[in-house]
């Protein structure tokens, strides 16, 4: 709230110092808003008048917004205003920081006031109550009760969805536990695998099902149907007993030990991984901290998958994290404690409130309807708790000053952390339309690695882009693009090709590990046992629930 009030008195100050500008802009969108005012009295009275064209937003795409006059007014009417905000502050005499706060804020509100958000000014809403007879307003009024109860705006019809019964399906087993993560490996698909399994390191803000969501749309199952060995990191929803786990025991706890037990259980000379999001950045600062000690982990590749290393640009959820916001935090965590997944979802779907918050609104309250069955939303909501320390620091060493990206600055696990040191053949993959983790500042990942790196932009944002299954053969991906200049400079270079980037990562991955074994017939070995079927008893944890402290779990225990 302090953050919102310090941006409107931005604007305003701005707004008094660049007041001969306005009075010009003022002048042509009075005269704008009457010539839409004049049409819709000609129109409305049956006099001969410009009708409004079709629209291409969303919002605005049923017919009765264009053929009924005064909604077609409102609709007009509304959209001039946001144009008019959006180009009067494009030149505001802001800094750039405050230019972006400025302008988000405004669209944040913009968006809130869309006619279509409210009962009186949505004639789809109107006209279904009409046909109704009212049920549909009752049975918005449930809905809206019913999320109330639930603290959040239902996206999809939830019991339509379990765990281990229609997501994260892919056989196989449990074969280390401890506070802080299980390890599932997947039983193989093929006769023949790869000598060196591929761990996969998904973010911890979610389950880690979106590498696994179904038959048909699961990176997980790609991998095993192209012969690698599949380890998975399962990360614990955060409870009162783990609130104290820091960035270091992610690090080490988390990432480092699930690249051990990889290793121990496939007997292989190293291991191919992979990072989603933050798990990314997790598995970037293993490797780089482990360069500096007397063992190096055994890692022979690593992707990279929408992930940040270089902080100068993360995009819109920047507006949310400033000094202030950072220390009430570290104040607010100081003795631990958890930080509800919650409160991460809701921050993150207001970077698309058009499309995360305002559509179900509408549909769920205003129409009365039940949002359709849809497993990527379903996985949006199953959020996970963070510990408060792990987080403000986060917070504070990588987006607020931007640490991870300066050799020997940062210290983690007791040693200082420079990405230079990491040699192994990295494979960065970006979505151009990503909204936490732009694109461009994905591509700068390019600069802080040492060894051969292969960057691909896919089309479509930070899941649907990642999650793009070969199978469907959708949208396109970029690779092959001039390296060492600007990002826009490898994207003019960069050659097009249609499909899903699997099938291009495939390839690169079977370049940096081509040898195959016979397939394990059991999961495991004598040292870490199976403990349970995946997909464990972690993923099944929802934000609030309870679980015991129950330490590490492995064979030889």
């Amino acid at each position: 709230m302090r953050r919102q009030q310090a941006t409107w008195q931005d604007l305003l100050e701005a707004i008094a110092r660049d007041a001969p500008r306005w009075q010009p802009l003022q002048t042509q969108f009075l005269e704008e808003q009457k010539n839409l005012w004049t049409n819709f009295v000609a129109r409305f009275s049956g006099q001969p008048s410009e009708q409004g064209e079709a629209d291409t937003d969303r919002r605005f795409s049923a017919s009765e917004w264009n053929e009924w006059p005064y909604f077609d007014y409102l609709r007009q009417s509304y959209q001039l205003t946001c144009r008019w905000w959006m180009e009067a502050v494009d030149g505001l005499p802001l800094d750039p920081e405050r230019h972006r706060r400025v302008k988000f804020f405004l669209k944040q509100y913009l968006d809130a006031c869309s006619p279509a958000n409210f009962l009186a000014t949505n004639p789809e809403a109107l006209k279904k109550a009409l046909d109704t007879q009212g049920q549909s307003l009752q049975a918005g009024f449930m809905n809206l009760l019913s999320d109330l109860a639930r603290g959040r705006i239902s996206l999809t019809d939830e019991s339509a969805f379990e765990v281990g019964r229609n997501l994260a399906l892919t056989s196989g087993a449990v074969v280390y536990q401890n506070d802080l993560i299980q390890i599932i490996q997947y039983r193989p698909q093929t006769s023949r695998v790869s000598a060196r399994p591929l761990l996969m390191v998904p973010p911890c803000i979610n389950k880690y099902y979106i590498l696994d969501l179904g038959s048909e749309d699961s990176m997980v199952r790609y991998a095993l149907e192209q012969g690698r060995a599949v380890f998975m990191v399962s990360w614990r929803n955060i409870d009162v007993c783990t609130a104290h786990l820091t960035w270091d025991d992610y690090v080490e706890q988390g990432v480092s030990r699930a690249i051990q037990v990889a290793h121990a259980i496939s007997g292989s000379d190293q291991v191919d991984t992979l990072g989603f999001c933050i798990g990314g950045a997790l598995l970037a600062c293993a490797l780089a901290v482990h360069e500096r000690g007397d063992q190096p982990l055994p890692v022979s590749s690593l992707t990279l998958m929408a992930t940040l290393l270089d902080y100068s640009d993360v995009g819109d959820i920047g507006v949310y994290i400033d000094r202030d916001f950072v220390e009430m935090r570290e104040r607010e965590f100081a003795a631990g404690g958890v930080v509800p997944g919650r409160d991460l979802a809701q921050a993150f779907s207001s970077l698309r409130a058009n499309d995360l918050v305002w559509p179900y609104v509408v549909g769920n309250y205003l129409k009365g309807e039940q949002p359709p069955a849809f497993n990527l939303l379903f996985w949006n909501n199953d959020d996970t708790n963070l510990p408060g320390p792990m987080f403000t620091w986060y917070l504070r060493h990588f987006y607020l000053q931007n640490q991870l990206r300066c050799p020997d600055v940062l210290q983690v696990a007791g040693r200082s952390v420079d990405l230079g040191k990491i040699r192994v053949p990295t494979y960065i993959f970006a979505a151009q339309e990503d909204h936490i983790v732009p694109w461009k500042s994905a591509f700068e990942s390019t600069r802080l690695l040492s060894g051969p790196v292969e960057f691909v932009l896919g089309a479509s944002g930070h899941i649907a882009g990642s999650i793009n299954p070969a199978s469907r053969n959708r949208r396109q991906y970029w690779c092959d693009g001039q390296t060492g200049g600007t990002p826009d400079e490898w994207r003019n270079s960069a050659v097009p090709h249609p499909g899903s980037w699997w099938v291009h990562w495939a390839g690169w991955l079977d370049r940096q590990s081509p040898a195959r074994k016979r397939a394990p017939k059991n999961m495991g070995n004598r040292q870490f046992v199976v403990l349970e079927e995946a997909p464990g008893s972690y993923v099944r944890v929802r934000s609030g629930g309870e679980m015991t402290n129950i330490g590490e779990r492995r064979g030889d225990q």
